[in-house]
């Protein structure tokens, strides 16, 4: 069996959900998520072989998971779409919880793709000093950056 494809398995499975959270905070739509999932997984198999051995692999599936949504989300806006929607949906479910959580997730899509990455990272509770390193800037300007992003949070509305 080829050696390659076991350790990209094993990838893929210690890292799904990471995969699939980061893929979920930059879409509502679960067909855009599971686009978004597919194209992290391609983008993950091309980068295995300039992977660090020994490196943050977390830190790197974070990196190409968030890198792949970002630059998918740059090309959807330059290419125009015609949705279609259903009026009902027939998954959503009612209760307090799911609805606080959707609240939250339509607040934090509102917020500039970084300022997504970062508040993805935090409540992935992913030190500052990790998130800073994933991301290439300071410790600090992850705190200042994570207080400036709450209080966006706090002044959107709930639509």
């Amino acid at each position: 069996m080829d050696v390659r494809k076991d350790e990209f398995e094993k990838l893929v499975r210690e890292n799904k959900d990471t995969i699939y959270t980061v893929c979920y905070m930059f879409s509502k739509d679960r067909d855009e998520v599971a686009d978004l999932y597919q194209e992290t997984l391609i983008n993950l198999w091309k980068g295995m072989p300039q992977m660090k051995c020994g490196g943050n692999v977390r830190g790197w599936v974070y990196r190409v998971a968030l890198n792949t949504c970002i630059s998918m989300g740059r090309k959807k806006k330059s290419r125009p779409t015609v949705r279609l929607t259903m009026d009902v949906d027939p998954f959503e479910p009612s209760d307090e919880r799911t609805t606080q959580v959707g609240m939250l997730h339509r607040r934090i899509s509102k917020l500039q793709p970084f300022d997504r990455a970062i508040v993805l990272l935090w409540l992935e509770n992913i030190s500052y000093d990790e998130i800073g390193k994933m991301l290439g800037i300071s410790t600090a300007n992850v705190s200042v950056r994570l207080v400036r992003i709450r209080e966006q949070l706090k002044k959107m509305s709930n639509d």
